[in-house]
């Protein structure tokens, strides 16, 4: 079947326009039915090429521009943004709002045509409020990964050119290496040694061999190896392939974004949606009650109606996704300025609530500016024949080239005169290692350079001094690779060089030719600690953040650059030895492992799960291609701007510079916007709360209704407007000072505590209004509405930090819009608007009582949140 829809899209690909300008002619595509042509990976690649209107060489510029103009972006279709007033609509579909529509519907069916308009007003204002909100947060989130887009090498007017990968169109001619993340679906038209992840399409995790061919009609996607997909990954060797679909019309279609969006992590979507669902069936238990306990009294039942909906909205934390989305969007930003960019939203919670990072060490905690140090032959003298050996494999190989390959073509050596390359077997995280077959007159010579332990085995001789070609026995091998381990005891990178002569052949090189080599020598290079590393990795620390290093490279080099650092060493765990634990032997031994060395792609996934098993919040930072299983699995996995497509697509956040002080910024960000989070959350499970229960119970007592309907909602929008710049304020130190972790119990703790110390509050403001005053229901709703809104709004003077109201000064914008927003709540019932709303002025003397009972509220409110966090805060 899949089969027959891509034949469909590679004919619909085949009618497209093409224009005869560039600097190349190219064929006229033919007009296809809509499902005759066969499948792209089973027909000859020049009948595509003749049926996409391209040749092997590319499209022209115009062409390609014209066909982008006709199919539209190589993106997923699911990126496409409603119009702004269909996103509007839709947010009046929120449960919620639909409630309050029908309450106003039915006021004016009983001609309450104020109440009518006072709900309709407030739902306007609430809808919109949270619209302009969530828009302009996801528009700044579409700049930030629009600031990270895929690229890919195409070729364009017959050149090679770096372009985003949004521009391919069908035709096109894209160039792949170890890295890259396949662009679009693609047949191909060379390949040497491709191995290419496809696990996104097929979910089988082994590397699949690709090459040029013919493949059945009929064939499983899984065997078709001579096509690679959008949204895969090219583990090893290097290809040229033409793209015959792009964006939504591609195989994996949307699925392809998988890469690009990693599963949301943690607990933070998991645990907001718990606590929407803990508030929720309070508020629908909580109207029933109140609903039922009206009804039984007699009570007007479009009277009860509305006071039971206006409690659920002041019960509910309706604001919650906005204050999120805002939150977060602001910390995104403001990281943005410090020079990490964010690509997932949660991704800024996540870092926040981080305890454990593993990072590889070149770069993060190392220079990454590799000098060759020496070159030295197997008796450890210095060796100008090792040097030219490495020189010359570095200059023919092509792929994914590494630092050390820089390095050595740095020396600018001149021998590589009369050699012509033959052949080559790119590099590949598997073998460590590459080769390249080289001839120059009548001698045609394997040179191999790799990993020492990995290039020791398949030699079975050793070059002297003097040239003389000598047997390496096993006592041989030990003593050489005694030498590399001694080099890496000493912080250096180490490269094994190795050769054969070749008989002259036509067949192309395979695996099996790696071997029976003859073992030159090694060439060694120093990647300095960075010590900027140092401060960082201190005060990472100091934070509560624990740093394991998860390299690929020599557990002893890995030691010696955190020894430098003053990063303390507990334990050391190799690749070797994590092959024979089992994951609850790991999950115990990670906790306590500082560097695991010699670590492949499958095994770092499996330390960043033992950890999160243990209860961590894992970061991950890694910029190769053999990083990008273990950025999805992480928490939070980071990047740097320079990494290798697959990688850069795998990471929630990037790094423009690649330095872990950046991080360090980052980390506190996170922190200080879950701390603005948590603000709302405490001031949703307190006051509001507190007041919510206060007035259903009072509806029971009282031979009235406490507040009515409209004062509710009004209340409520007040309220909501005050809160708006909680994302915009400060945080205090002691909520930077460790990792931040959603605690649902911690929550229902402060609910209960800080909610009964408001009820007590609001039944001394009933007592002293009725038996004090001997209030009516009009004096009664105003007075309660002024004292309400007055303490569920100053509070968050109080709860926004751990230490009291003193600890950190409250932003500008939080002053302003709270003390403003109480300043309309007391003066409304002095002005004409009041009257619509029910309320009279209350006297000086029920003023003055309502002021003492505020600042007693608020006085006790401090002394029970220092009691709190000092005794009852496990986070």
């Amino acid at each position: 079947m899949a089969g027959e829809s891509l034949s469909g899209r590679a004919a619909r690909a085949g009618v497209l326009p093409t224009r005869r300008g560039g600097k190349q002619r190219r064929p006229s595509p033919k007009p296809a039915g809509k499902s005759t042509g066969p499948p792209a990976w089973s027909e000859p690649a020049e009948a595509l090429c003749e049926r996409l209107g391209t040749t092997p060489q590319g499209l022209s510029e115009d062409a390609a521009r014209e066909r982008l103009d006709s199919l539209g972006a190589n993106t997923a279709e699911a990126r496409r943004r409603h119009p702004l007033a269909l996103e509007l609509l839709q947010r009046l579909g929120n449960p919620l709002v639909l409630v309050l529509l029908v309450a106003c519907g039915v006021s004016a069916v009983v001609h309450d045509l104020t109440s009518s308009a006072i709900i309709a007003v407030i739902v306007l204002i609430s809808v919109t409020l949270d619209f302009v909100q969530e828009h302009r947060a996801n528009n700044a989130a579409e700049r930030l990964r629009s600031a990270v887009a895929l690229r890919a090498r195409v070729l364009r007017d017959g050149e090679d050119q770096e372009r985003p990968a949004v521009e391919l169109v069908p035709g096109d001619v894209v160039l792949l290496a170890a890295g890259s993340l396949v662009p679009a679906d693609a047949r191909l038209l060379e390949s040497r040694e491709l191995s290419v992840n496809e696990a996104l399409l097929t979910g089988e995790p082994y590397p699949m061999e690709k090459a040029t061919g013919l493949a059945a009609a009929d064939a499983p996607l899984a065997e078709v190896g001579n096509t690679v997909f959008a949204g895969t990954s090219v583990l090893g060797g290097t290809a040229r392939a033409l793209v015959f679909a792009t964006g939504g019309r591609t195989e994996v279609g949307s699925i392809a974004r998988g890469l690009e969006e990693p599963v949301a992590s943690t607990a933070f979507a998991r645990d907001t949606r718990r606590f929407s669902v803990m508030l929720m069936r309070l508020t629908v238990l909580m109207v029933l009650f109140v609903l039922l306990v009206n009804l039984v009294l007699e009570r007007p039942l479009l009277e009860s109606f509305l006071f039971a909906v206006a409690l659920a909205v002041g019960l509910t934390p309706e604001l919650l996704p906005m204050v999120v989305s805002v939150t977060l969007a602001r910390g995104a930003l403001r990281l943005a300025g410090q020079g990490v960019i964010v690509k997932r939203l949660s991704a800024v919670h996540d870092l926040g609530c981080m305890d454990v990072l593993c990072t590889d060490k070149t770069g993060t905690l190392t220079e990454a500016r590799i000098r060759m140090e020496r070159a030295e032959d197997a008796a450890g003298h210095p060796s100008p024949r090792v040097r030219g050996w490495a020189f010359l494999n570095s200059h023919f190989a092509t792929g994914l080239r590494s630092p050390m390959d820089a390095a050595i073509l740095d020396q600018r050596l001149e021998c590589t005169e009369g050699w012509d390359k033959q052949d080559e077997l790119p590099f590949d995280f598997e073998r460590r290692r590459v080769s390249v077959l080289l001839q120059r007159g009548a001698r045609r010579v394997l040179v191999v350079k790799g990993a020492p332990e990995a290039l020791l085995r398949l030699c079975e001789a050793r070059e002297d001094a003097d040239g003389a070609v000598r047997p390496l026995d096993p006592e041989a091998r030990e003593a050489l690779q005694a030498r590399s381990d001694a080099m890496g005891e000493e912080g250096l990178r180490v490269l094994g060089i190795a050769w054969r002569d070749e008989p002259p052949r036509a067949e192309p090189l395979t695996l099996e030719d790696e071997a029976r080599l003859v073992f030159a020598g090694f060439v060694t290079f120093l990647d300095p600690p960075k010590q900027s590393a140092r401060p960082a990795l201190d005060a990472l620390a100091r934070e509560g953040v624990a740093v394991k290093v998860v390299t690929g490279d020599n557990a002893r080099v890995a030691v010696h650059v955190c020894q430098q650092l003053g990063l303390d060493v507990r334990g050391v765990l190799s690749g070797a030895e994590l092959a024979l634990l089992d994951d609850e032997a790991l999950s115990a031994r990670a906790q306590d492992t500082t560097v695991f060395a010699r670590a492949s792609p499958a095994q770092k996934g499996r330390i960043l799960r033992a950890l999160r098993q243990r209860g961590h919040v894992v970061g991950y930072l890694g910029d190769g291609i053999n990083d990008a299983p273990s950025l999805h699995e992480a928490d939070v996995g980071i990047s740097v701007e320079g990494a290798v497509d697959v990688a850069r697509e795998a990471a929630a956040l990037l790094m423009l510079r690649q330095e872990l002080g950046v991080l360090h910024s980052g980390v506190l960000e996170g922190r200080r916007t879950f701390g603005n989070v948590m603000k709302y959350i405490r001031m949703g499970t307190s006051s509001n709360f507190g007041n919510m229960l206060s007035m259903a119970v009072a509806s029971l007592a009282l031979p009235f209704l406490p507040m009515l309907p409209i004062q509710i909602l009004l209340n409520n929008m007040l309220y909501d407007v005050s809160e708006l710049a909680i994302p915009l304020d400060t945080v205090d130190a002691a909520q930077l000072a460790r990792p931040t972790r959603w605690d649902l119990r911690f929550v229902r703790l402060y609910m209960a505590v800080f909610g009964t110390l408001s009820s007590l509050f609001d039944a001394a403001t009933f007592v002293v209004l009725l038996h004090g005053f001997r209030a009516g229901a009009p004096l009664f709703q105003t007075s309660w509405f002024m004292e309400s809104l007055t303490t569920q709004v100053l509070v968050i003077f109080i709860i926004r930090t751990r230490g009291g109201p003193g600890r950190a000064p409250p932003s500008r914008v939080l002053l302003l819009s709270s003390l403003g927003m109480v300043l309309v709540a007391n003066a409304l019932p002095f002005t004409p608007v009041g009257h619509y709303f029910g309320f009279v002025r209350p006297p000086p003397s029920v003023l003055l009582s309502l002021g003492v009972l505020v600042a007693l509220y608020l006085g006790c409110a401090a002394w029970l949140n220092r009691w709190f966090f000092r005794h009852l805060d496990t986070s």
